[in-house]
């Protein structure tokens, strides 16, 4: 069944990367001067925020299979000037909760937190030009337990991510685990990275797109697709229809293969916007 759902995504994949490659009008990017005029906020979303509730595609529906699931994930800029090597410093800080809001007295399954500090550079074409940002990061994630049930490891991660096109951005995530010890085969479920594709299908509508290998030769690992509509042109809040198929969701059952579907509301992460073209007020202003 798992290798079914597998070999279906990648028709998936196949007709995204088309759509994606296909259309390569660009529209009007970042110079370097702009972004140094560019007022870059210090507090902001990493990632998505949302809360999502929904049902298993995979189990019988019930009070215990159906759950919520929602994130808290944000941004601190440490400085705005330039270090060596034209690099910002920053903080990063994202909790992932997984809640059986539908059982009796609610508990929660799992919480994830997952702080991290990194250094950001951009990335820009001859004329000076916007084309990539790069992240060199340290991650700490774990679900604050102890004993058996205690999940936690760490990693050095390398990120790229690249405007395709004026619709497409492409992410690629690269890490180094180490300090697993509790939980020894995470890495085969995990991976060492992360591929995400992001496509503007229409004004209000966005496809993404995420996948993830396990280190082993099998079928372990993740797809996670996501269908966001925003509400109206000048807000970020989206309503969010998320499909997450594979192994380690959430860390305490990171051995468990999930096949979820949930919708719900999510204020978007601004955080790559730069690559899109999108600028916020200069500081002349």
């Amino acid at each position: 069944m798992q290798k079914n759902i597998f070999n279906r995504l990648q028709i998936c994949f196949a007709v995204f990367f088309f759509l994606t490659f296909y259309n390569t009008s660009q529209a009007q990017r970042v110079t370097r001067e702009q972004l140094k005029d560019t007022v870059l906020p210090s507090f902001s979303a990493y990632r998505d925020n949302y809360f999502i509730t929904g049902i298993p595609l995979q189990n019988e529906i019930s009070k215990t299979t159906a759950d919520a699931k929602y994130q808290i994930s944000f941004k601190q800029l440490i400085t705005r000037h330039t270090l060596p090597f034209q690099t910002q410093l920053f903080l990063t800080y994202t909790q992932k909760s997984f809640w059986n809001i539908y059982e009796f007295s609610s508990p929660f399954q799992d919480v994830n937190f997952n702080p991290g500090i990194g250094l950001a550079s951009g990335i820009y074409n001859r004329n000076d030009e916007l084309t990539g940002i790069a992240e060199l990061k340290l991650e700490h994630e774990s679900n604050g337990r102890e004993g058996e049930a205690s999940r936690s490891w760490n990693s050095v991660i390398l990120a790229y991510n690249a405007r395709v096109n004026n619709k497409t951005i492409l992410s690629l995530r690269g890490w180094l685990p180490f300090s697993y010890s509790d939980n020894r085969d995470l890495i085969d479920y995990i991976g060492y990275g992360e591929l995400n594709l992001s496509y503007d299908l229409a004004p209000k509508w966005n496809l993404e797109i995420s996948a993830r290998k396990g280190a082993q030769w099998d079928w372990k690992g993740n797809l996670r697709s996501r269908v966001f509509y925003r509400i109206s042109k000048s807000t970020n809040q989206h309503i969010m229809l998320e499909w997450y198929v594979g192994n380690a969701e959430s860390l305490i059952d990171y051995q468990e293969y999930e096949n979820m579907i949930r919708v719900g509301y999510a204020i978007k992460s601004p955080d790559l916007n730069l690559l899109r073209g999108k600028k916020t007020k200069p500081i002349s202003e």
